[in-house]
């Protein structure tokens, strides 16, 4: 199968692509885009690995589901195109870099300009159908997703991971935890931001890591 996706990654990858489950995800996914309203846009399934090729990724940030509602999904979690109201959660995820770093937070939600500094933003499940959370969970994203950051984990080093969230955490099991900084906290969700994303640090430290292995820090 030939799956359009950045070079690096389709490298990586190619093994997946080729295996029984992934075909039976590309049906389901190209059904799905047929009969119902699906996001991200078909172009943009795969943006978190075309704005960020593995032999670039620095830094790793988990979320679950695409944005379900209109014009916000674009395929890198947590991130929303221009224009778009910024989310609650990346809303937090900003206050939190201002009280860690004293960046002041942009008026924009697109992390665009995070992916060019070695960022990958990657869902678990990289579609959705419309106004449906969880809606193309369990079909075969997950595995594929994990393989990614499997192949992040073994075939690089000093890589920074963070994780938020139990399902964050949960996905992240497959990560070297010797060979990688993997910093863990609540969701920045509003439901549980206040259980201890606030005051994580995870921004800082990452820097303080990719410092220290002679990599140069995120400008967030």
């Amino acid at each position: 199968m030939n799956v359009r996706i950045e070079p690096s990654w389709k490298k990586v990858l190619n093994s997946e692509f080729k295996k029984p489950y992934f075909k039976k995800l590309a049906q389901f996914v190209k059904n799905e885009y047929q009969k119902h309203t699906v996001y991200p846009q078909g172009s943009q399934i795969f943006a978190a690995f075309d704005s960020c090729p593995f032999d670039k990724t620095k830094v790793i940030i988990l979320g679950q589901d695409p944005y379900h509602g209109p014009n916000q999904a674009h395929g890198l979690c947590f991130s929303v195109a221009d224009q778009v109201p910024i989310p609650p959660s990346l809303l937090n995820i900003y206050k939190e870099i201002y009280t860690d770093l004293g960046t002041k937070s942009p008026h924009s939600g697109n992390l665009t300009r995070w992916t060019k500094q070695g960022i990958l933003l990657l869902n678990a499940t990289l579609t959705v159908r419309a106004r449906q959370a969880g809606s193309h969970q369990d079909q075969g994203w997950e595995e594929l997703t994990s393989a990614a950051i499997k192949a992040l984990s073994d075939q690089k080093k000093h890589l920074t991971f963070l994780l938020w969230g139990k399902y964050a955490q949960q996905k992240g099991q497959v990560i070297n935890e010797q060979k990688h900084l993997v910093l863990k906290s609540p969701h920045p969700s509003p439901f549980s931001v206040h259980y201890g994303f606030f005051g994580n640090k995870h921004f800082s430290q990452t820097n303080a890591y990719l410092k220290k292995h002679n990599s140069k820090p995120i400008n967030w």
